[in-house]
């Protein structure tokens, strides 16, 4: 199995591939997506996770995040919401070390029930009364 991390894919732009960028981060489409126009955003310095990132870094990836939800709302009007979210560390998750955000379209029906949305990354931690 290749390691993604030696050397790390996301440090280079033109191998991990980019639909558009900026100064500080750059916006590459998932190629294992949970949905149809997942993608990534990916800071441009190689750093570990989100608590890592500079402030200048932090906007950087969030005027992508936005302009690419938009980008994506007008190529599929079938989306109705979003998840955003970092893996940060092993043990949730992370299996490339270098910091990134998920931004993955939902659909009306995509899962059964989507209650708990981000919650679900622990099974028996999604559903819940109140």
């Amino acid at each position: 199995m290749k390691d993604l991390n030696n050397p790390c894919l996301f440090c280079d732009i033109n191998k991990s591939g980019h639909t558009h960028e900026n100064y500080l981060a750059y916006a590459s489409y998932d190629t294992y997506p949970v949905s149809k126009y997942h993608c990534l955003i990916i800071p441009k310095r190689h750093i570990k996770d989100y608590f890592d990132l500079s402030n200048d870094e932090l906007i950087a990836c969030n005027d992508l995040i936005k302009m690419i939800k938009n980008e994506i709302l007008n190529k599929d009007k079938t989306i109705k919401g979003f998840n955003l979210g970092t893996n940060i560390g092993k043990v949730s998750g992370q299996s490339i070390q270098h910091c990134h955000f998920h931004l993955i379209p939902r659909r009306e029906g995509d899962v059964e029930n989507p209650q708990g949305g981000v919650r679900s990354v622990i099974p028996q931690k999604q559903h819940y009364k109140r």
